[in-house]
């Protein structure tokens, strides 16, 4: 990979940084606003689990930083079923306590929806402050660029109508939105890309197979968050 990309390869000692980001970026839309509702909790709550899913991500995944680390992206690969992480409901309860279950409402609305075929999944993207449309792209743009080089198409999952634009500039097709049902009723944009190496029997505007839940925790509830 040349020295030129935009990103460097996250490190473990880079994963709070990483949330600190997630967090203060997703804390001012109208997703996080119904996954904690307590203006005052939100921030805290949202890095404390963007925290536990980019640890996992560096086990089944990877994640990228801007090289001035402003912004990151966080990236799972799905070849494989991928576990959820250790002690994934205890860590959960801990980091959202009484807004547990809108983040387990949201990872099963999700994954209901995710495609079945091998993909990478890009499963944050953040880039707060100034400059922020900047420094998204060239997140985007420079780890797109390492996924490209695994020869499987990509999946997003846009929570904002930016974060839907920037995609579709860089050759993310838009699919059927996702309701997130319950009170405050919230929406989703899946996006696909083909990896210009793809030589899959998939096409850009195909549809996927549905991914079903098989297994439930904790009394019938889903045991994973938006990112799985």
């Amino acid at each position: 990979m040349s020295t030129a990309t935009p990103v460097v390869r996250a490190r473990w000692c880079d994963i709070g940084r990483i949330a600190d980001l997630v967090a203060e970026a997703l804390s001012p839309t109208a997703l996080a606003a119904w996954l904690v509702p307590d203006a005052q909790r939100r921030t805290a709550v949202l890095a404390a689990v963007a925290r536990i899913w980019t640890e996992h991500a560096m086990l089944f995944g990877d994640a990228f930083l801007l090289r001035d680390g402003t912004a990151a992206t966080v990236w799972f690969h799905r070849y494989r079923p991928i576990p959820a992480p250790n002690r994934y409901a205890d860590r959960l309860a801990a980091a959202a306590g009484p807004d547990e279950e809108q983040f387990l409402r949201l990872d099963e609305a999700l994954a209901a929806r995710r495609p079945a075929e091998a993909h990478n999944h890009l499963a944050l993207l953040a880039a707060p402050g100034p400059a922020a449309v900047r420094r998204a792209a060239a997140a985007l743009i420079g780890s797109q660029r390492w996924m490209d080089t695994l020869s499987l198409p990509t999946y997003a999952e846009a929570f904002t109508e930016a974060d839907r634009d920037l995609f579709r500039r860089h050759g993310y097709a838009d699919r059927e939105a996702i309701a997130i049902a319950g009170p405050g009723d919230t929406t989703t944009h899946p996006m696909w890309r083909l990896s210009p190496f793809w030589v899959g029997r998939s096409g850009g505007n195909g549809r996927w197979p549905a991914r079903r839940i098989t297994s439930r925790t904790r009394n019938g509830r889903a045991s994973g968050w938006a990112l799985r």
